[in-house]
C-alpha cells in the first residue's frame, strides 16, 4: 500500500467533494459515508488518514466518490471561484 499516493487521492476527492453544487448530495453521500467532516481541515497527517487507506476502505470511497459524481453531473454540477459547471449529459462513445 502506498499511504502517499492515497491520501493525495482522498484530499483531492474531498476537495472536488466539497464543491459538488447540491448540498444534500455532499452532505447525504460525502460527508455521511465518506471523509468524516473535519477528518482533513489542512492540518492532518497522512497518518491522519490511515483508516481510509485500507483497501476495502479506499476502495468503498473511490466508488462512492464516483456515484457522487454522477448524481453531480445531473444535477447542480459542481462549482469553484463563482463558476458552475454544466449540467448536461454527456455521450461517450
Amino acid at each position: 500500500m502506498n499511504i502517499k499516493e492515497r491520501t493525495k487521492m482522498i484530499r483531492a476527492m474531498e476537495t472536488i467533494a466539497r464543491s459538488v453544487n447540491c448540498e444534500d448530495y455532499f452532505w447525504d453521500m460525502w460527508a455521511t459515508f465518506g471523509v468524516a467532516d473535519g477528518d482533513i481541515n489542512g492540518s492532518e497527517t497522512d497518518e491522519d488518514l490511515e483508516y481510509y487507506c485500507e483497501d476495502a476502505e479506499f476502495k468503498d470511497l473511490m466508488t462512492l466518490f464516483l456515484k457522487l459524481m454522477d448524481r453531480a453531473s445531473r444535477n447542480g454540477g459542481i462549482y469553484c471561484d463563482g463558476i458552475v459547471s454544466g449540467e448536461k449529459h454527456i455521450e461517450w462513445r
